[in-house]
């Protein structure tokens, strides 16, 4: 039987802030209140407090001894040293997962229904299967360091400005169920390769929005008419 980690709520906030930093929805020097993303988020003041801890140690925030933070600059280079640490850890655990036989039926069962209900799907429920795809695989890879490395990399979909959130949902599963499928045939390397193309395609659409953000925060207001 497939064994679904929860993952925690502090890591839970850093993906979804560490997404919205790698997409360039805050720029540099903008400020982070604890208190409003607390409310935001619907969570307690202590896991958002920890994740800004979590985020100052990896150069993307500055905390403040207000409690809140300050956007640290961020660029193109940062974003692929981040993507490219994926990539590496997360097709280890891909070919890991195939070599251990892991059994897949029920993610696939659960892809497969996705996939044929993509335009009532909401982001909750896209968002979920998501993360279970991606940490039942960490599991399988039976490495508890392996799986602690990736739970800090995680920044969850990575649907950015560039491309619509259908379109993302759409490709993103196939690939994933491409990964499943290479897993159950147990052919690491088919594993490996198939996780890599997905992470970088990943990589890629964040990167497009970061540049996008970019640029949209440098034209003049009135060049946007």
């Amino acid at each position: 039987m497939e064994s679904i980690e929860i993952m925690p709520t502090r890591v839970r906030i850093v993906s979804i802030l560490k997404k919205a930093l790698l997409a360039g929805e805050y720029k540099s020097g903008d400020e982070l209140s604890l208190t409003e993303i607390a409310a935001r988020l619907g969570v307690s003041r202590t896991p958002v407090r920890e994740a800004f801890q979590a985020l100052a140690s990896e150069g993307l925030i500055e905390l403040r001894m207000n409690k809140g933070a300050v956007v640290k600059p961020i660029d193109e280079k940062f974003i692929r040293e981040h993507y490219e640490m994926r990539i590496l850890l997360e097709s280890e655990a891909a070919a890991r997962a195939a070599k251990n036989g892991m059994e897949v039926s029920c993610l696939l069962a659960r892809l497969l229904h996705l996939k044929d209900n993509l335009p009532v799907v909401t982001q909750e429920e896209y968002e979920k299967v998501n993360m279970d795809v991606h940490t039942s695989i960490w599991t399988a890879a039976d490495n508890r360091k392996l799986y602690q490395y990736l739970s800090n990399l995680w920044n969850g979909p990575s649907t950015g400005y560039s491309n619509s959130r259908l379109d993302h949902y759409e490709q993103s599963t196939k690939e994933h169920i491409s990964i499943l499928q290479d897993i159950r045939m147990q052919t690491p390397e088919n594993a490996r390769a198939s996780m890599s193309r997905h992470i970088t395609r990943s990589m890629e659409n964040i990167i497009k929005s970061f540049h996008m953000a970019q640029k949209l925060v440098s034209t003049p207001p009135h060049s946007l008419r």
